[in-house]
């Protein structure tokens, strides 16, 4: 049973008032007990409303009193709007009553649970503490110091705290824990941690004190105290509050004691548990604990991140993500992070540091151009940095090894003192220089740079090699005296003996005093050769040397010496055999031994049907068999000349060599129709005359003299007797052709072929005004002569335009129409430049066409033709490559690629390199891609275009591989520094979808 109200209430109070007998015996106690123990039943509307009837008793009995109490109680917690006045009018009207402390206590408890901390600490206040006892006064202290805090007044929350931390109490560690909170927002880390330890006693804030108290360690820089606290309470305590920050904290004081290992292992704990993020300083922190121990993958995710922005922490992380890529061997993405690193500006001697690194690793991977540059970028703004004399060194090196030579040959000219090193640079790059002149037949431009190299005498022997290229410019370019002042000058300068050099002046030197008649002294120059390269591996030039040393021999007629030259070559199956063979048959002719000379021309023409020479040994034949009266066997070689070369220049002396033959036979009929063909095809021969007296006579023999008359006058016809002043129009006209002068040079044979409309040379006038008109950039025009020329089917200049139509209707893109002059061109070619053509624009219609097996076969044709002209190979090659590319067939591309970009740096090599590299970024292989670019890019730096295209193709690569960073810093490279202007658009674009 419960006790009645006023003896519960009598229990706790100092002083008796009533007697408790007489006083429960009265209705009033028992109506007190009776609405208290409503309020104990938590009734407090019922017990609100007896109280309230209560409040009627006698004023200031204690029954009124505590009818006005629990009154203002149970309004409170049926919270009454009023209750709270309720209170506060109890506390004023009873100040000094047992009861009032209970009241302002009950009232601050029932604001504080509300959280209504302001009006709960006015409530606690009212409660006298002097009155109570030390545990109660310690909750009202605690309370009143938490609802300070919740109110953001530190001052006062700290002053209370503290006072219930004075003595042992149920809230003494609380109060600990939130004056250590206190202390550390207040910067008053010695106190927070004081705080933070004792709190920490407490099983109940042993889980949540950790991270506050590292935090505190760390704000104070006691690494060891944090590192000795933390890594026990890790080990051995579950279900930390924030552990992930307790890793942080420890990560970090490691990082300050420079152990890397445990640096690197707590911050990837903190990252791992994914509950918070690290700042931009703890990720270049995180970042360079991974590098100092190593783990430079990993060091690489953190550098990432912290390189974002361009900030100190930015460049840094920039310059170390440069040297981690380089410990990973991924040089591509260390040229792209120091490049970074130099663009910023916060931390001068990083952004030194990072230049100079972006052009070693440039200049290790061959990307010449680009360390070039940045040497040049690193002399001219550190002329007394720390690597001014390293970089000299190293720019030197990518000088001499870059593709864009006059560049560099600006940079060196510029330089105010040039050590000895940059000097021997020069040396090296004007003489690369002559030689790319040299080989785009630019022959005006080359000798500059020859006799720069020549004036840089550094190394001996680069000056040799000058002197002899300037002579095979010169020669090349048909200047035949300096290139033999060229030659003379090189060996005036006494080589060794086997100097290669030398040797090679010696071929060079023949060939131009053969070329201006001088034959004995190319007689010596070509015997010094042919005595020095025959015992050596590499002979070189050595089988066209040794049978121009038999034509040198010839043409002195030195016939002994000739006939033993070309059986020498003979004998050693010499590249130009067949050449051999019809010489060495011509001199056996001219020494009386016809059989020999036979039998040297019957191995020509029987084994080597496709030789140049084969219409000359035929000829050749057939002339021996007339001198030895072997009419039958002379005509048939004839005849087999005559039908199977039409075209040839041999066919009106074929004509007439097979009439005299005939004639000695008696064959007349035979004889007048050779005669005939002379007369009717070739009028303007040098034979024609002779073949006008042999038919009169033939005709006569056989009666038939009256049809003399009409070839006769046709003979006049194509050759009038003003002959002197034809030949006069026709070659002042030639004249004007020669001097470029298109428009006078078509009037001049316009006027010829008006005077002269039977002329023999009609075809041949014809033709130069379509060549005038085709120079003049007429083509339609020029086309409409070479067509009028390509009708008349005996024309002597048929060849020629068949040649151009070919040519000018592939110009066209008119495929189908060039296709069959294209072949025809093919099948009458007489040389190498003929074949080359021909079989280069067979190459190019099939292609074009689709009929890519057919391109195939003739781009094959056209390498095996050989470097016919500067570009022959690697044009071939590169549409080779296209045309297997179309055809699906991907492996036969890539290596064809591979073959081209290995072998050839022009321009097809750069735009092979693109499409080799394009290949596997379609198939998905992105690193192969960029390993592609970065081996092979280096020597194509000046062809701006493909250069350009395969880095935007990088950038590319690096977005499919997630590389955001490497593709940003690279297509700002290309922004920065491309030189053409659709390269530049190209790369803004692409940049301007990861902005």
């Amino acid at each position: 049973m419960k006790k009645s109200l006023y003896l519960l209430l009598l229990s706790g109070m100092s002083m008796t008032v009533f007697g408790q007998s007489s006083l429960y015996q009265t209705g009033t106690a028992k109506s007190l007990d009776e609405n208290f123990e409503l309020y104990q039943k938590e009734l407090f509307g019922a017990s609100k409303y007896g109280f309230e009837k209560l409040k009627s008793l006698e004023a200031d009995t204690e029954p009124k009193i505590m009818a006005d109490l629990y009154h203002a109680l149970s309004a409170m917690k049926v919270e009454d709007p009023a209750s709270s006045d309720l209170v506060y009018y109890f506390i004023r009207k009873y100040p000094d009553h047992p009861t009032t402390n209970y009241a302002a206590h009950m009232l601050g408890n029932f604001f504080f649970e509300r959280r209504n901390y302001r009006e709960a600490i006015q409530a606690f206040q009212k409660v006298n503490l002097n009155r109570i006892d030390f545990e109660q006064g310690s909750e009202i202290n605690f309370k009143i110091a938490y609802a300070y805090l919740q109110l953001k007044d530190q001052s006062n929350a700290l002053r209370y705290f503290n006072a219930v931390k004075s003595q042992p109490n149920q809230y003494k560690a609380d109060a600990h824990y939130y004056a250590g909170f206190i202390y550390m927002e207040q910067g008053n880390y010695s106190q927070a941690i004081m705080d933070f330890q004792e709190a920490d006693k407490s099983s109940f804030y042993a889980n949540k004190v950790p991270y506050m108290l590292a935090g505190a360690y760390y704000k104070q820089a006691m690494y060891t105290e944090l590192i000795n606290y933390a890594e026990p309470v890790l080990a051995n305590r579950r279900n930390l509050d924030r552990r992930e920050e307790i890793h942080l904290y420890l990560a970090e004081a490691y990082f300050e004691k420079r152990d890397f290992a445990k640096a690197a292992s707590n911050y990837d704990a903190f990252v791992n548990a994914r509950r918070g993020e690290l700042s931009r300083a703890q990720i270049y922190k995180a970042g360079i604990a991974q590098f100092e121990i190593q783990n430079y993958q990993r060091a690489t995710d953190y550098f990432k991140v912290a390189a974002v922005e361009s900030d100190e922490i930015g460049q840094v992380s920039s310059y170390y993500l440069g040297h981690a890529y380089l410990k990973l061997n991924n040089p591509q993405f260390a040229i792209n992070s120091f490049n970074a690193a130099y663009k910023g500006n916060a931390n001068t001697a990083i952004k030194e540091d990072a230049l100079v690194n972006y052009a070693k690793v440039n200049l290790e991977r061959g990307s010449f151009q680009e360390a070039v540059n940045a040497l040049d970028t690193y002399l001219s703004n550190y002329p007394n940095g720390r690597y001014a004399r390293e970089a000299e060194g190293l720019l030197t090196d990518a000088l001499i090894n870059t593709s864009n030579y006059l560049r560099a040959i600006e940079l060196i000219e510029k330089m105010p003192s040039k050590s000895e090193r940059i000097r021997a640079a020069y040396q090296k790059i004007t003489f690369y220089q002559g030689i790319v002149y040299y080989r785009d037949k630019r022959f005006d431009l080359a000798p500059t740079y020859f006799d720069k190299s020549i004036n840089t005498p550094i190394d001996r022997d680069m000056v040799l090699e000058a002197m002899f290229w300037k002579g095979e410019n010169f020669a090349a370019k048909g200047d035949l005296p300096q290139a033999i002042r060229a030659y003379e000058t090189l060996q005036n300068q006494r080589p060794k003996n086997n100097h290669p050099f030398l040797i090679k002046s010696y071929y060079g030197l023949g060939y131009a005093y053969f070329n201006t008649e001088q034959y004995a002294k190319a007689e010596t120059q070509f015997r010094n050769y042919v005595d020095r390269r025959q015992s050596i591996e590499d002979r070189g030039n050595y089988d066209e040397a040794l049978v121009r040393l038999g034509d040198t021999y010839y043409v002195q007629k030195k016939f002994v010496e000739a006939q033993t030259t070309f059986q020498k070559a003979i004998a050693e199956n010499n590249e130009f055999i067949d050449y051999a063979l019809f010489r060495s048959g011509v001199v056996y002719n001219f020494q009386n031994r016809n059989n020999e000379a036979i039998g040297q021309l019957n191995q020509l023409i029987n084994n080597y049907p496709s030789s140049l020479h084969l219409e000359d040994a035929i000829f050749q034949k057939a002339q021996i068999n007339m001198e030895e009266m072997r009419y039958a066997e002379a005509r048939d070689g004839l005849t087999r000349l005559i039908n199977t070369r039409p075209n040839s220049p041999f066919v009106p002396f074929a004509l007439e060599g097979r009439a005299v033959a005939n004639f000695s036979q008696q064959n007349y009929d035979a004889t007048i129709d050779d005669y005939k063909r002379i007369l009717e095809n070739h009028p303007n021969s040098s034979n024609a005359q002779s073949a006008l007296v042999g038919l009169q006579e033939s005709l006569s023999l056989q009666g038939r003299s009256a049809e003399f008359s009409q070839y006769a006058s046709r003979y006049r016809s194509a050759n009038p007797d003003n002959r002197s002043l034809q030949n006069l129009e026709f070659e002042s006209a030639k004249s004007l052709y020669f001097s470029n002068s298109w428009d006078q040079s078509i009037r001049a044979f316009e006027d010829y072929l008006r005077n002269y409309p039977q002329a023999a040379n009609r075809a041949e006038a014809v033709f130069f005004i379509a060549e005038s008109h085709y120079r003049a950039g007429r083509i339609q025009n020029a086309l409409d002569f070479f067509y009028q020329i390509d009708r008349e089917r005996e024309s002597p200049q048929r060849l020629r335009a068949v040649q151009r139509i070919a040519s000018i209707e592939l110009e066209n893109r008119n495929f189908s129409k060039a296709l069959p002059y294209l072949r025809e061109s093919a099948t009458n070619a007489r040389n190498q430049i003929e074949k080359y053509e021909s079989y280069s624009g067979l190459m190019q219609v099939h292609y074009e066409m689709t009929a890519f097996d057919s391109a195939i076969h003739y781009a094959d044709r056209v390498i095996a033709l050989g470097s016919v002209t500067g570009d022959a190979i690697p044009e071939a090659m590169l549409l080779k490559a296209k045309a297997y590319q179309k055809s699906n067939r991907v492996d036969d591309a890539e290596e064809t690629l591979r073959d081209l970009i290995n072998a050839y740096k022009t321009i097809h090599g750069a735009e092979g390199l693109f499409l080799l590299a394009e290949s596997h970024h379609k198939r998905r292989s992105f690193v192969q891609s960029n390993d592609v670019i970065f081996d092979f890019s280096g020597p194509y730096s000046s062809y701006d275009y493909w250069y350009g295209r395969s880095f935007i193709l990088l950038a590319e690569n690096y977005i499919q591989l997630g590389e955001e960073f490497q593709a940003r810093a690279t297509l700002e490279s290309i922004v920065e520094r491309a030189t053409h202007p659709e390269i530049k658009k190209m790369a803004q674009d692409k940049l301007s979808t990861l902005n």
